[in-house]
């Protein structure tokens, strides 16, 4: 039987997979797991009736457990881990927050109008310190195996550099040779390419963010 799971649809193209990075944690960690699947594309901007009744909220990743839908990529991949132990994608406890603050430093800085703020500091410092851990513990943040806290960060890595590129024509610094490293390790793994968007809808997605 084949999971159930919705996610969102593409801005202005809802037949293409759409750009939600907690969308792709979840579809990279089936695909890592070969656990079968299918997906229902969500449009925003016309939620299907049954699945707003199913999620009130109307938030995606959902995925249907027996007979119940939960949301929440962090409870999603908890019970993908337990139902299919093997291969297991669990992060040491000791690495589980490498990288963490990464998302919420790149979402300030995209969105920032002031350049003194710091706001691009903050994440460089960010980078610098995944930099320094993949350093000494690589290529992935527990070492030889990919594992959650890889898959979580990888669609996040993705956003920032497409949308950073595209609205500050920014990229990260040169030197963090290990960091460029670990993403280029995952942009080209076969499930990050099987569950990623395209470029143009990364940015359609943070284009009413970034400029409201």
């Amino acid at each position: 039987m084949a999971l159930e799971i919705a996610v969102k649809a593409a801005v202005g193209a809802p037949d293409v997979l759409g750009d939600c990075p907690f969308c792709q944690r979840v579809l990279l960690t089936l695909e890592e797991k070969k656990v079968p699947y299918k997906f229902h594309l969500i449009s925003f901007s016309d939620k299907p009736k049954w699945f707003t009744e199913v999620n009130p909220e109307g938030k995606v990743p959902v995925v249907k457990f027996d007979d119940k839908w939960v949301a929440d990529s962090d409870v999603i991949v908890g019970i993908i881990e337990e139902k299919y132990p093997e291969p297991s994608l669990k992060t040491p406890p000791e690495f589980a927050s490498v990288g963490s603050k990464i998302f919420g430093s790149f979402v300030t800085f995209v969105k920032s109008k002031d350049p003194s703020d710091g706001s691009e500091q903050a994440l460089v410092n960010e980078l610098k310190a995944l930099d320094e851990h993949l350093k000494a513990h690589g290529p992935y943040i527990a070492g030889e195996k990919i594992t959650a806290a890889d898959l979580s960060l990888a669609p996040k890595l993705f956003h920032l550099k497409v949308a950073l590129g595209h609205f500050k024509k920014w990229t990260v610094p040169e030197d963090l040779t290990s960091y460029y490293k670990y993403t280029e390790l995952l942009f080209s793994k076969e499930s990050f390419v099987k569950t990623k968007t395209e470029e143009k809808y990364v940015i359609a997605g943070w284009e009413s963010k970034v400029n409201p």
